[in-house]
This record gives structure tokens, sequence and C-alpha cells, in this order.
């Protein structure tokens, strides 16, 4: 089941009698256990009907004792197990689960992994319950997945802002979510979210970010290029070395990939390359064309090497932000 359409099924009151979420992000996890926590009864009925319990804690024989009571003065009771995946006795539950009761709302909040789906266990589940799994989204899915959540909320925001905090945020749903609400917290509904938003209440710098870098790059922008890099070195900690490395091989790859996708239309390389959107595909071929394919191939196998040596092989005495400096001189000298 998806997120939107569990989500749509709890709003509308239609509950089941277990659920399972697990996954690798615990964002969509923690959401729907807090519905459970706080939409399903009211202050009153909590008092009585409520039970939170975590895995660490309690064996299985406490667990099924508190789902097989009956609710008081409430259609349901509900139990919500967390950190379900430090319970040892956790597939000691499948006989309650088996037969459960109709009364009780039994959340198994599974999170950091996904349950074992070959165990006789998670089959029982998966016959009887509720199985809702938490995906990671991809890199290139995130600037998407950033206009959405402002768009719910109430704000615009365009491909390169949301593509910025992308590349400084990752895929962690949960830190992405924390900074987008600065946005929220500060702004009025209905606006439009731009770069001096993102400086002011994130702290990604609107003119020295990795999204600048390689627009210079791209463009062989030497005097920008120097000056972002300028920036990098006085703010080590916002910008590090082997995340500088990493974006800029991902992005001389997809320019690489360029290099064979010149004719093809701009949905084409949207595709190929995991671009979030068409916007950037202009970026994309204009870099291509400062780029020939042996430069790019030189240029991909030196950051290769500044890869290395941000990990601490064959650096010598050299400091990151020597590195740093140097590798970029090599990247504009090819």
């Amino acid at each position: 089941m998806t997120f939107e359409a569990l989500s749509k099924e709890l709003k509308d009151g239609k509950y089941k009698p277990v659920y399972l979420l697990h996954g690798n992000e615990p964002y969509y996890i923690d959401l729907i256990t807090d519905h459970f926590e706080h939409k399903v009864l009211d202050e009153a009925e909590r008092s009585f009907n409520m039970t939170i319990l975590y895995g660490k804690d309690v064996d299985y024989k406490s667990v099924v004792d508190q789902a097989r009571r009956y609710p008081m003065m409430a259609e349901h009771q509900v139990v919500i197990l967390k950190e379900a995946q430090s319970m040892k006795q956790l597939t000691d539950l499948e006989a309650y689960i088996k037969n459960p009761l109709d009364t009780t709302i039994f959340v198994i909040a599974y999170k950091h992994g996904k349950l074992d789906g070959r165990t006789k266990f998670a089959k029982t589940l998966q016959k009887t319950a509720v199985v809702f799994e938490s995906k990671r989204p991809y890199d290139n899915q995130m600037p998407a997945w950033i206009a959405t959540f402002m768009q719910k909320k109430g704000y615009k925001i365009n491909p390169a802002e949301s593509s910025l905090i992308a590349e400084y945020l990752g895929n962690d749903l949960s830190k992405v979510a924390n900074e987008l609400s600065k946005l929220v917290i500060n702004l009025p509904k209905g606006e439009t979210i731009n770069k001096d938003h993102i400086q002011e209440h994130i702290g990604i710098s609107k003119d020295y970010n990795i999204f600048e870098l390689q627009n210079a790059l791209g463009t062989r922008n030497k005097v920008s290029t120097y000056k972002i890099i300028q920036y990098f070195q006085a703010n080590p900690r916002n910008n590090p070395l082997v995340m500088v490395v990493a974006t800029l091989f991902s992005y001389f790859n997809k320019i690489y990939l360029m290099q064979f996708l010149r004719n093809a239309p701009d949905r084409e390389v949207q595709k190929t390359l995991g671009l979030s959107t068409t916007y950037f595909v202009k970026d994309y071929r204009t870099a291509a064309r400062n780029y020939n394919r042996l430069q790019t191939e030189r240029i991909l196998h030196l950051l290769r090497q500044y890869d290395l040596k941000s990990k601490g092989v064959d650096r010598g005495s050299f400091t990151d932000q020597s590195l740093m400096q140097e590798m970029i001189y090599q990247i504009l000298s090819t």
C-alpha cells in the first residue's frame, strides 16, 4: 500500500486490526504512527485506550496481553509497538496476528530496515495485516518531493531552488522536512520560495553553493568558479571535500552521457540523466559543448583520484582546502 492510499484510508476512519510499518525511511513511519497516536481516539478515550510499547522493553506476552484487552467507553483501543526491530520475540506475535481482536488497532512500527519477507512471520503479516513499506526516495526524486511538500503547505518553489535544497540536504526526509518547516514558519502562505529565503532560513548560500559551482564549471566561468571555491575553503564544515568530489563526479558523469545524447529530445535526456525536470537539460547541453568527450573522460578519471585523496589515500600532507583548489584548477585546465 502506498503512503497516499494508506493516509486516505486513515483520514476516512477505515481502520484494520493490524498494521506493519517498515522500511528504511523513518519519516513516513513516524507520520503514520503519529496519526494512530493522536487522531484515532479523542483526549478522553486516550486515557484508557492508548498503549505505547517499545520493542527493547517488552516481551511478546506483554504485547499480546495489551492487544487482547477490550476498549473502555470507545470503539477501539490502540496499541503501538514502537522500535519493533529491537524486540527479540517479535516473531512470537504471529499467533495473535493470525487471530487479532477486531476492537484493537495494533500497529507495529519497524524502523530503519525491512522485515525479512521470507520468514513465516512476515508472510502471515502479508496475508492478514495492512503492510506499508516506507522507501527512501532516490536523489533525483528529491526536488519533486520538495516541491510537493511545499505545495501541500501552501507555497511555491521553482526547480532551481528545490534542486539547490536537494543537493545540500540529500534524501533524509526527516532532515529535509525539518529544514523546509523553517520556511513554512517564517514565510506567509502563497509565497514563492527563492534563494534569498533559502539562505536566510536554511543557511544555504544563494551564490556560493554546489549548484552554482556546477553551473560555473559547466560554463567554464573561471572567475565565478574560484570565488565559490574560496567560499568553500573558508566554510569547510558546510562544504566538505568528499561531498564536493562526489557531487562533481555525478555532474560530469551526466555531462559524459550528454555527449551521446546531443540530438535527443529533452524528455529522453531527462530520463537518461535522471533529472527531476527538463528545466535543467539546457544546462547540460551547454556543458556538453564546453567539454568534449575526451576532456570529460579525463575529468572523471581525475575526480576518482581526488575521491581517494579525500578519503586519505595518497594525499600526503595536503589539506582538504589545498586539494580542493588543486582539483578545480586541473578540471579547468583540462
